[in-house]
């Protein structure tokens, strides 16, 4: 449960110098690629500079692996963009935390995680509450559009990748597939800039930089915790214990005012963490 602690708080940290980054920072998809040229950087590192190709028989298969959770890491970033501008960030938001539906429906289907009793009622109160905190009472469910669903399908599918490298890759090469996950997001980020003639600034470097140390590390912390703890259990607490920090440092950090159903949902977040992890 440490890697699930550890990654969880560095997928709030993201979240919360993205908060930060949001009055100061013009070109996005500039400030993403430098998120993930220092992805690669910090990966690298870690992997060791003259390890980054070692000699075994399922490198083919983990720089496959690698360029499509890139691809798909890209892909998400680019649906939740054009879905808040289509439908709003309350909807696009909701939709792309509810993408744990995809990994969880993977584990349970094709290899046979079975939830216990505890546990799927602990899941059920965690996607009641993701809907509770982000749905206000001016959100409108006759907005959804198929855009949100593929928004729902892309994003889980990235946070998937994880768990498809735990299930058919060699984890001795986990720090390898990370490596080539975030080089392969950094060049299509890059070729996007590029095309978008995006130019990073001072602040898109800053903070691009900032937010690529903790996004490595809660994706370096959750492969980990996938090693020890069950994708039912795994995905549900990442994401919904992600919220409840972030929505506590809005609340403390930035003086964010939350509606009642939102402190009603972040009481129904302990309550499903407990179920789930009982």
């Amino acid at each position: 449960m440490l890697y699930l602690l550890l990654a969880i708080l560095s997928s709030a940290m993201v979240s919360i110098v993205m908060r930060l980054s949001s009055h100061r920072v013009s070109g996005n998809i500039s400030m993403l690629a430098m998120n993930y040229l220092m992805c690669v950087a910090v990966a690298a590192c870690y992997t060791g500079f003259g390890n980054l190709f070692p000699a075994s028989s399922d490198l083919p298969h983990t720089v496959g692996m690698g360029a499509i959770h890139g691809l798909l890491y890209l892909i998400s970033f680019i649906l939740l963009q054009w879905n808040v501008q289509k439908n709003g960030v309350v909807l696009s938001a909701t939709f792309m935390k509810l993408g744990l539906l995809v990994p969880i429906a993977g584990s349970v289907l094709l290899l046979g995680e079975i939830p216990s009793l505890t546990e799927l009622i602990g899941f059920c109160i965690a996607i009641a509450a993701i809907l509770l905190i982000n749905l206000t009472p001016n959100a409108s469910v006759s907005q959804f559009r198929p855009g949100l669903i593929l928004l729902l399908l892309g994003g889980g599918c990235a946070d998937g990748m994880a768990k498809v490298f735990e299930t058919l890759g060699n984890p001795a090469l986990s720090p390898q597939f990370l490596f080539y996950t975030f080089v392969a997001a950094f060049i299509l980020c890059l070729a996007l800039m590029l095309q978008q003639n995006q130019r990073p600034g001072l602040p898109e470097i800053f903070f691009g930089f900032l937010i690529g140390i903790p996004n490595y590390f809660s994706a370096k912390f959750l492969l980990k915790a996938l090693d020890t703890v069950s994708a039912v259990v795994a995905y549900p607490t990442y994401s919904v214990s992600t919220i409840f920090v972030v929505t506590i440092a809005g609340v403390f950090l930035f003086r964010e005012r939350l509606e009642k159903q939102q402190w009603f949902a972040l009481g129904s977040i302990l309550v499903s963490l407990i179920l789930l992890n009982i």
